[in-house]
C-alpha cells in the first residue's frame, strides 16, 4: 500500500489524564508541563491535558499546559512530522458546568478540544446515572451541542461502549454528530473485549451511524486481559483513525493501550496497516524514561520496545545470529527507537560538546533540558567521570539526567552535592555549572551525612539539612535496627518534624563494575493514615510521592532521593490545590 493512499493516524496521548490515574502516581503541575513538552517533541497529535473541572488546581495545570506548550513548534516540522501544533485537550462529563470549565481551561491553546462522555451501556444508565436510554439520547443533543457552541473540534465517548447495546449505541452516536461531534471514541472501559469483537464493532459503528462518514472514530482499549494493543490495531484496521494511548501503557488497573506498541507496530508493518504516523520514534526511549522516572512506574524489564531487555540476548545461537547479522533477531533497530548502539566514549577529558553530543544521541538534545539543567548534569558527570574508571555509559547519562530532572521539578534546580561527594575543580566546566546546582528553591537540601554501621553495630545517621524557608542548617542523629538506610531516613524525618510512610524503595546500578553510579528511587506519603475503605493500592488513594537520585554512594542517593519526594510533599501540602487522586479519577 502507497503511501499516497494511506489515511494519517491521529496519536491521542492521555498520559497526563487517563495514564495519571495509575494507582500511586501523582505529578505536580511542573511534572505535567515537562512530560506536556516532550510528548510534543514526540510529535504526538491531541494531548489529552486533564480533566479540569476536578480542582482549581487540575484546572490550572490544563491551562498552563494550553499556554505553554500549545503553541510550541519544536520537533514538529519537516518531513514526516505533524507540522502543526498539538491539540490540548480537556476532559467533561456531560455536565454544562464541566464543559465550561474544560472550555475555559484548553482555550488559549492555538489548537483545542473538548472531550465529553456519558455511559450508554445498560448496566451504567441504570444503576450509576439512574436514566433512561431516552434521556441518555437527550443528555448526549444537550451537551455536545453546548460543548459545539464553544469549541469547533469535539470529541464524544460513549463510556463502556463495548457492553453496550450495539442498535442503541449507533442511535447515541448520530445524536452525538448531529449536535456537533466531530471524533466519536469507541471505549472498551473494562478491557473485556477480544481483537475479533472490537474490529467488528468498530466497523459495525462505521457502517450502521448515521453521519459516520463525516466523523473520525477512535480507539480506547484497556490492558485487563493484555489485549490493548491488539484491540488497538484491530479498530485500525477496522477504520479508525485515532487511538488513545498512554507512554509505557500506564493506566488504572493494567494500564491503557501502549503509544510506542501501537506506533512501532505500524511502523514495522507498513504493507498491513492502511494508515501512515508522524511520531519521532527515535524519542520513545528517552520518553519513556522521563514517565518512569516522574511518576514512579517502573517499566517491567521485557516490556516490548523500552524494557530494558527489550534488545539483550542471552542464547548463545542468538547472540550468534545477532553478531553475523542484526536481522536475525531483532526486527527493530534499537536505534530507531532511541536505544543507541554507539562508540562515543565520554570520560574526564570529555568536554560540554561531546556531552551535549550524547545527550542529543540519547534524545536530549534541543530543548528537552533547560540551560541551568544541562548546566547541573555537566557538572555531575564531571564529578562522576573522575570517579569511574571505565567511562560513563549510557545507563550513567539517562540517570544523571532524570537525577537533574527529578531534584528541580521537586521545587528548585539540582541541590549541591554533599559532603561525601568528591570535589573536583575543571577548566573545561563552565564557572556558573556548580551554581546551578547550588542555587535552589527546594525546601530542604543535604548539607552533611555520616553513618556508622558494621556488623554487630547499631547503625548511626548523623544528617545535617538546609532550610530554606528558615535559612539554617538543622543537624539531628537516629538510630535503627535495620541498616543504615532507615537510620538516614529516620534522621531525616526528625528533622523535618513529619511522619512518614516509605511505600516502595528501589536501587539499581546504572551500569556493570565496582565503580557503577547507583540509582534510588522513592516513593512516600504521608504517615498514620486512615486505612481507604474498598482500596487495594497502598496507602490508598493518597497522594503518593516520588524522589529519585544518583550517586556512585548509595547511602547518599538514597538520602537525596528521599529528600526529593519530601520536598515534593511539602510542595504538594503548601501549593498545590489539585484534587486528589480518587476525586480525579474518571472509567471511560
Amino acid at each position: 500500500m502507497s503511501s499516497q493512499t494511506k489515511d494519517k493516524l491521529i496519536i491521542f496521548d492521555t498520559t497526563l489524564r487517563d495514564g495519571e490515574q495509575s494507582p500511586g502516581v501523582t505529578l505536580n503541575t511542573e511534572e505535567k508541563i515537562e512530560i506536556a513538552r516532550q510528548l510534543s517533541r514526540l510529535g504526538v497529535n491531541v494531548l489529552e491535558a486533564g480533566f479540569p473541572v476536578a480542582s482549581p488546581g487540575d484546572f490550572s495545570a490544563v491551562q498552563r499546559i494550553a499556554r505553554e506548550v500549545g503553541p510550541l513548534m519544536e520537533g514538529r516540522t519537516g518531513e514526516g512530522r505533524v507540522n502543526q501544533e498539538m491539540v490540548i485537550c480537556g476532559l467533561a462529563r456531560s455536565v454544562q458546568h464541566d464543559i465550561q470549565t474544560a472550555y475555559d481551561a484548553v482555550k488559549e491553546a492555538p489548537r483545542h478540544r473538548i472531550h465529553v462522555f456519558l455511559a450508554t451501556s445498560d448496566i451504567h444508565l441504570e444503576f450509576k446515572l439512574k436514566i433512561s436510554r431516552e434521556q441518555c439520547l437527550q443528555r448526549i443533543k444537550d451537551m455536545v451541542g453546548f460543548a459545539k457552541s464553544l469549541c469547533a473540534d469535539i470529541e464524544f465517548s460513549p463510556e463502556d461502549a463495548g457492553r453496550s447495546d450495539h442498535s442503541f449505541l449507533c442511535e447515541a452516536l448520530a445524536t452525538a454528530i448531529k449536535a456537533g461531534a466531530t471524533t466519536l471514541n469507541i471505549p472498551d472501559t473494562v478491557g473485556y473485549n477480544t481483537p475479533s469483537e472490537y474490529g467488528a464493532l468498530i466497523k459495525h459503528l462505521r457502517e450502521n451511524t448515521e453521519g459516520a462518514d463525516s466523523v473520525v472514530f477512535s480507539t480506547h482499549c484497556h490492558n485487563d486481559l493484555g489485549l490493548a494493543t491488539a484491540n488497538t490495531l484491530a479498530g485500525i484496521t477496522n477504520g479508525a483513525r485515532q487511538v488513545e494511548v498512554t507512554i509505557n501503557g500506564i493506566g488504572e488497573r493494567a494500564g491503557n493501550t501502549s503509544l510506542e506498541e501501537v506506533v512501532m507496530n505500524i511502523h514495522t508493518h507498513p504493507h498491513s496497516y492502511p494508515v501512515e504516523h508522524t511520531i519521532n520514534t527515535r524519542l520513545f526511549f528517552s520518553t519513556s524514561r522521563m514517565v518512569e522516572d516522574l511518576s514512579g512506574m517502573a517499566v517491567q524489564a521485557n516490556k516490548a520496545i523500552v524494557g530494558r531487555n527489550a534488545f539483550l540476548h542471552e542464547s548463545g545461537i542468538h547472540q550468534d545470529g545477532v553478531l553475523k547479522n542484526k536481522q536475525t533477531y531483532e526486527i527493530i533497530r534499537p536505534e530507531d527507537v532511541g536505544v543507541t548502539t554507539g562508540n562515543l566514549a565520554l570520560g574526564k577529558h570529555s568536554g560540554r560538546h561531546a556531552f551535549k553530543t550524547k545527550l542529543e544521541d540519547l534524545g536530549y538534545g534541543g530543548p528537552a533540558l533547560s540551560d541551568a539543567q544541562f548546566q547541573a548534569a555537566f557538572a555531575k558527570f564531571k564529578d562522576l567521570a573522575d570517579s569511574k574508571k571505565a567511562g560513563v555509559t549510557d545507563g550513567d547519562m539517562h540517570a544523571l539526567v532524570a537525577d537533574v530532572r527529578s531534584t528541580t521539578l521537586a521545587g528548585g534546580s539540582s541541590a549541591p552535592p554533599p559532603e561525601t561527594a568528591v570535589k573536583r575543580t575543571s577548566t573545561d566546566l563552565p564557572e556558573d555549572a556548580h551554581e546551578a546546582q547550588a542555587e535552589s528553591a527546594l525546601r530542604f537540601t543535604l548539607k552533611h551525612l555520616q553513618v556508622f554501621t558494621g556488623l554487630g553495630i547499631t547503625p548511626t545517621a548523623t544528617v545535617t539539612l538546609h532550610d530554606a524557608v528558615k535559612g539554617i542548617d538543622i543537624t539531628d542523629v537516629a538510630l535503627a535496627n535495620n541498616g543504615p538506610i532507615e537510620a538516614t531516613f529516620s534522621a531525616i524525618q526528625r528533622i523535618i518534624g513529619v511522619d512518614i510512610q516509605l511505600l516502595n524503595f528501589n536501587v539499581a546500578a546504572t551500569s556493570e563494575g565496582q565503580d557503577t553510579l547507583g540509582k534510588v528511587a522513592v516513593r512516600i506519603a504521608r504517615g498514620a493514615q486512615e486505612p481507604e475503605e474498598n482500596s487495594l493500592a497502598p496507602g490508598g488513594s493518597v497522594p503518593k510521592f516520588t524522589g529519585l537520585a544518583t550517586n556512585v554512594d548509595i547511602i547518599t542517593a538514597s538520602a537525596n532521593a528521599y529528600i526529593s519526594a519530601v520536598n515534593r510533599m511539602i510542595g504538594h501540602d503548601e501549593s498545590d490545590n489539585r484534587a486528589s487522586h480518587k476525586d480525579r479519577k474518571v472509567d471511560i
